[in-house]
């Protein structure tokens, strides 16, 4: 299939009526995902606002829609919300974030995650989602943007301890095989409602760069720390396996953290470009670069003589203003040295509301800033 040359992540701004039912929902510990239930309103809300961020796609020339993760809190915790088996609470704390000043922003605290029977990945609310998204799209290709089952799995067994004698799953390989289950039978559901295109979305890989400043993983053992990545790229191979044998394309995007324009972590990819490029078997990798962090474009060697897409996030959602198009061509031609032309694409390095209070920018910027990707991808490609 032939895609236009720019590519938005996934995730679009909110209006304001749904992101006032969404506000109210993180304060809610006694609901559990959809959360029809507590709103009256919400699931029709829902639904036209959705209808209306797929016509305004289809209306600017995007290629590819999606809900605009209009269906989602957190990118990544609806999913495991969504799984049969899992709880949600209000934890102690939300995540650290790094605000421009390098103070940290602690962020909602409902990313409790508590498995209580074995889980399932059948009858996820995604696939609903998914088949209203699919028929509003009409000729239109769709994808589905789904946690990364690494990312959950670290999530899960790391940072909310659920292995153990008192958890369902006794140890990590327990929890492991749990996981892989559940995730084969949500991609076997999304197969059989028409899905082609499903894109995992990872903000694990950067974490395992030494010179990382944030040192989410223990850093004094490279070679426990090497066998960590190993067991991560091996969960995330066996997961794009099901999808290839479904007959399913696989994407993945990779990003530092994005929460109302503030990030997560530093590192290269360069540092861990063997790994988390060379040795995973996704078709198209969605990488960043948007600003210095992420080091220069050495680690796309790594993908050189793989038969995979790369997408660029040279541009950046988490400003307002538009980008500086002289960088954006410079690094376009660096990268087309290395990987060739018809293999590359353009995108911002992430979506525009990864989480559901979105980046810090007007829905005419978001969209005058899709409509500058489009001009420079035009330009550069020649189309």
């Amino acid at each position: 299939m032939t895609h236009s040359r720019f590519q938005l992540v996934g995730s679009l701004l909110r209006p304001a009526d749904l992101l006032d039912i969404k506000r109210q929902i993180e304060e809610r510990e006694d609901i559990q995902y959809p959360f029809y239930d507590a709103f009256p309103d919400y699931q029709d809300l829902e639904k036209q606002t959705i209808a209306a961020i797929v016509a305004e796609q289809k209306a600017n020339g995007v290629d590819i829609v999606t809900d605009g993760e209009f269906s989602k809190s957190m990118w990544h915790l609806d999913f495991a919300w969504g799984l049969k088996g899992v709880e949600r609470y209000i934890a102690e704390h939300g995540y650290p974030f790094k605000n421009p000043d390098g103070t940290i922003f602690e962020t909602r605290k409902d990313i409790g995650l508590r498995i209580t029977e074995e889980l399932s990945g059948r009858n996820h609310h995604f696939i609903d989602i998914f088949k209203t998204v699919k028929e509003l799209a009409g000729d239109s290709q769709t994808k589905l943007t789904v946690w990364g089952p690494a990312h959950a799995f670290t999530e899960l067994a790391v940072f909310n301890g659920q292995v153990g004698p008192d958890q369902v799953y006794k140890t990590r390989e327990d929890l492991k095989q749990g996981l892989l289950k559940a995730y084969r039978e949500f991609l076997e559901d999304y197969k059989a409602a028409g899905g082609q295109i499903v894109q995992f979305d990872d903000c694990l890989w950067e974490l395992f760069d030494p010179a990382n400043p944030v040192p989410f993983f223990p850093q004094d053992d490279p070679e426990a720390l090497a066998a960590l990545a190993d067991e991560f790229v091996a969960i995330n191979n066996a997961v794009v396996a099901i999808g290839h044998e479904l007959g399913l394309t696989v994407w993945t995007h990779n990003c530092r953290g994005n929460y109302e324009s503030r990030h997560a972590a530093g590192g290269t990819y360069e540092a861990i470009a063997e790994k988390f490029l060379r040795d995973q078997n996704y078709d198209r990798f969605f990488l960043e670069w948007d600003d210095d962090r992420a080091g220069d474009l050495k680690a796309l060697e790594s993908l050189r003589d793989k038969n995979v897409e790369v997408v660029l996030g040279l541009l950046s959602s988490k400003t307002s203003q538009l980008d500086d198009e002289e960088r954006v061509y410079k690094l376009l031609e660096e990268a087309s040295k290395i990987i060739p032309k018809e293999r590359l694409y353009l995108s911002h390095q992430c979506g525009f509301a990864s989480c559901d209070s979105g980046n810090q920018l007007s829905t005419d910027q978001q969209w005058a800033k899709i409509q500058q990707g489009q001009a420079i991808a035009n330009t550069f490609w020649g189309n």
